[in-house]
């Protein structure tokens, strides 16, 4: 009962994020993850042992929010199961981010397309990057970039965390993808803070990066990009990054990377993907619909994987 029971969750969680993405006035579990987040890293963050704090911090939140949803599910499906699967389709729901993602990417194409300005404010909600001095090509190629890698962390991790140890296991991945958002960064502030964040992000991405590079190249049928993902993949400064970026790239035909300003700071990151050219309002297209495609095969791959070794 329960392995099916998991199967719905999964299905109904996925579902509703095609149906209704991220609802602006609707409370999100993961801002109150990034909430926890920031009032643990303003109280910690500073004197002396700050790499042996972030760790603990980190640690504590990704093993605490674990155990505090094997127990609530668990408990859950031994009181009410109907309403075990109504919570577990919430967690799930709150842990997909497919729909959101793309809409935003649509925005930022359509408002370059309008002015240069609006292209600069539209992309600033989903890069990190100083956006402030972008041209039109950079606009466009930022928002290319999220899309891969975001596919990779915002859809295909947490399908794949959920496949090997359900709702707690997507609930976990989410912490440790929101603490390397916030505080896995190599600045002054963060560096030595977020050191595991980061490091534990790596680790929890890296089957989930190369399976979504795998993923985009099955679904476009581009076989050339498995040459261009060897041959880019490990030059982004990220361990995982680099291998939907290049995916992505190689079916495009462009290229991605190139110096940019993150935090006032000029990061002179690689060139990934070997043709350097104008990327389109069609790219935008082709790039969505491979991540649609993408996305559906992880569903199918999911389901298949929770059919085969997690039923009983």
């Amino acid at each position: 009962m329960v392995g099916y029971a998991l199967i719905i969750i999964f299905l109904g969680g996925w579902l509703f994020d095609k149906l209704l993405g991220d609802p602006p006035r609707m409370p999100h579990l993961i801002v109150w993850f990034g909430k926890l987040i920031a009032w643990g890293e303003k109280r910690l963050n500073k004197g002396g042992y700050r790499m042996m704090k972030g760790a603990v911090w980190a640690v504590g939140l990704i093993a605490g929010i674990y155990v505090l949803a094997f127990l609530m599910m668990h408990l859950l499906f031994g009181w009410n199961a109907y309403v075990a699967i109504i919570i577990g389709i919430v967690c799930v729901f709150y842990c997909l981010a497919g729909t959101t993602l793309i809409k935003e990417v649509k925005d930022v194409f359509d408002a370059v397309d309008r002015s240069l300005e609006e292209g600069r404010k539209q992309v600033a909600r989903i890069v990190g990057r100083d956006t402030s001095a972008l041209n039109a090509q950079q606009i466009r190629t930022a928002a290319l970039e999220t899309l891969a890698e975001n596919l990779s962390d915002g859809v295909i991790a947490p399908m794949f965390w959920f496949a090997l140890l359900g709702v707690p296991g997507i609930l976990a991945y989410k912490m440790v993808n929101t603490l390397d958002s916030m505080i896995g960064y190599k600045n002054e502030r963060y560096r030595r803070f977020g050191c595991w964040a980061a490091h534990i992000d790596d680790i929890a991405n890296y089957v989930p990066a190369r399976l979504t590079a795998l993923l985009m190249v099955l679904v476009s049928g581009c076989w050339r990009a498995f040459a261009v993902i060897g041959r880019y993949g490990r030059k982004h400064a990220s361990p995982n990054s680099g291998y939907p970026e290049s995916a992505l790239a190689g079916i495009l035909d462009c290229r991605f990377g190139g110096p940019n300003f993150y935090f006032g700071e000029l990061v002179d990151k690689p060139y990934i993907g070997e043709t350097a050219r104008e990327l389109t309002t069609a790219d935008m297209k082709r790039a969505v619909g491979i991540n649609l495609k993408a996305e559906i095969a992880m569903v199918v791959l999911v389901v298949v994987v929770r059919l085969l070794f997690f039923l009983y």
